[in-house]
Order: structure tokens, then sequence, then C-alpha cells
């Protein structure tokens, strides 16, 4: 969704706001041995000239105390955010080395190296090795862990009781024709999560940015978000954006709204609506009876799929789904 927001930025937001959630989802060993309450952000100004230059600035870098130990017995925790493609694997690799080495001379403290892919699977979470090779001959490695986001199944996540993993099932896997279901179904559990407003509004942020929903069915993802935002879908949590079209021009924002879920319905996005709200009732209630599928598959009108969409978000059951839309 091209709303303007810096992505990159937007990622790192969230990974320093739940850094604790984030090293207990992911490496719970290593979450144990420290004092998650004690985590200190190194300012960015002491990596004005990293290697490689100021292209690549070091990403987050945050010193964590061991649970038992001294002041000097602190570490580094270099988390490395990689938003690119396939080929990022390989550009990481060349620079991490150098990023570590920088890091360790510069602290004189160790450094546990993590490599986060936004794009890339590879097995989901693992540990690669880097090399550095005399003649054939490794006379010096590099071990960094990864996390592969799109090589993660997506359901796990979602339906866990980490609230940071709910947000990044949206960069998980889940199969194209399930990315409105999963989608809706994160921002309702962020909706029901006990954080602050502010803290499930990043989370929601990071929903509506990343989650992969194909082109043809973004209308009917868009719709189910501006049914939130107007307040029709309670139990899911408001984005940023939608807080902040909410409190200027509430009013002409609808109204846009309904103008543009029409006019896409109208040019094509029938199949795209019926298909969601299929997906949405099955990820919900589980698979819907033959008869209810017929009826969907054969709607034509605009205004009725509209309806059954907002009703297969809200609805408390099947059955309460069916009576909201006349069947």
């Amino acid at each position: 969704m091209d709303d303007g927001t810096d992505h990159d930025q937007l990622f790192k937001e969230v990974i320093r706001e739940f850094f604790p959630d984030f090293l207990r989802l992911f490496f719970p060993e290593q979450a144990d041995r420290f004092d998650l309450d004690a985590v200190a952000w190194l300012d960015k100004e002491l990596f004005a000239d990293p290697p490689d230059g100021p292209k690549h600035l070091l990403d987050l870098v945050a010193e964590l105390t061991p649970r038992s130990a001294s002041a000097d017995e602190k570490c580094l925790a270099l988390i490395h955010i990689e938003i690119e493609s396939a080929d990022s694997v390989t550009d990481i690799e060349r620079r991490l080395p150098d990023y570590y080495f920088y890091l360790r001379r510069l602290s004189r403290k160790p450094v546990f190296p993590v490599v986060v892919f936004l794009k890339v699977g590879l097995d989901g979470l693992g540990e690669r090795e880097i090399a550095d090779l005399w003649f054939g001959d490794p006379v010096l490695r590099l071990r960094y862990r990864y996390i592969g986001l799109p090589a993660l199944p997506a359901e796990r996540y979602l339906h866990g009781e980490n609230w940071l993993g709910v947000a990044l099932s949206a960069l998980m896997r889940a199969g194209r024709e399930s990315r409105i279901p999963f989608g809706a179904e994160a921002m309702r559990r962020l909706g029901e999560a006990p954080l602050s407003d502010g803290k499930k509004s990043l989370l929601a942020d990071c929903v509506e940015a990343y989650i992969d929903i194909p082109e043809e069915d973004s209308q009917a993802f868009h719709a189910i978000l501006e049914a939130n935002a107007t307040g029709r879908v309670p139990a899911m949590h408001k984005t940023r954006v939608q807080l902040a079209h909410e409190r200027g021009i509430a009013k002409g924002r609808e109204e846009g709204i309904e103008r543009g879920i029409a006019t896409g319905l109208a040019e094509g996005q029938l199949r795209a609506q019926r298909a969601a709200v299929t997906e949405l009732l099955e990820a919900r209630f589980g698979p819907i009876p033959v008869g209810t599928a017929e009826w969907l598959a054969t709607e034509t009108a605009p205004e009725a799929l509209r309806k059954y969409l907002i009703a297969a978000a809200t609805a408390p059951s099947f059955d309460e789904f069916r009576n909201t839309a006349g069947r």
C-alpha cells in the first residue's frame, strides 16, 4: 500500500518498540539470559563512519545486560534489516563481517549478529556461516542468525500470544489467496490486545504496510480497512493513517470511500469481493456450506457484496452472518 510511509523506518521502529517480544519470539534462549527491561539502544552518531561509508549505516544496535552479570559483561545485538530481494543475501554476507568487527573493535564487547530478511525466506529461522577463504582454506568464520519471514508459517504466529508475531504474520507464508482473511484477522486480534493505543496502532501500521495483497484483490482488503476506519468494524484496530484521516476529514473521506468502492466493483472487482467474503468466512468459521458458496458465487450486486464483506468481518457466528446477510 503506497501511503508515503517509510517502510524501512517503520519496521525498525516496530523492532525497537517491541524488542523484548522480538527476542522472545525468535530467540527465546537468548531472551532468558538478559534483563530485557534494561535494553539500551546505541546512539546512531556512534556509527557515523561505519564500513562502506554512510550509505550503509548499521541498522539497530542494542546493548544487553545479562541477568546475573557485572557492568563490564554487557554485550551488543546487531539487528540488520534486509528489505531487498534474493540478491540481498549475497550483499549482506559481503558486508556483515566488516560490521561485526567494526562494532567489536569500537565497543570491545561481544556482538550477536542477526539479519531479518523481509523478502527472502531461506529456512525461516536458522544460522549461516560466512567464511574468509585463503586458497580454499577457511581461515576465518563468522556465524550469524537469520529470520526469513516469508518462509515462516503465518497461521502459527497469527494465533500466538506474542503480539509482535501477530503483526509480523503479514510478511509470512500464507498463500496469496489467504492474504485478505489473514490481514483482517491480524487487525481484529490487535484490536483485542492488552496494549496501549499507540502500540496497537504501530503494529496495525506494520500489517497494513507489509501484507502482500494481490493487486486484483486490493480493493476488497481496502473495503475491510475502510469499514474499520468508519467504525463499522469496532473489533479491529485502526492504523495511525486511519486515525489521522478521521480527525480532519471524516465525513468527506467516508463519501469518497463509498464512491471508490462502488466504482471499483463496477469496473470488475466483483470476483475479488466474492472471494474475499468466502475466504474471510472460512478463516473465521471453517468450511462454508455448499449452498452459501453457490449464492455468493452468483451474487452480482455491488452493495450486497459490500454488506456481506462487512458482515463476514463482524458477525460473531456463521448463523449471525446469514441473518445479517438476509439468507
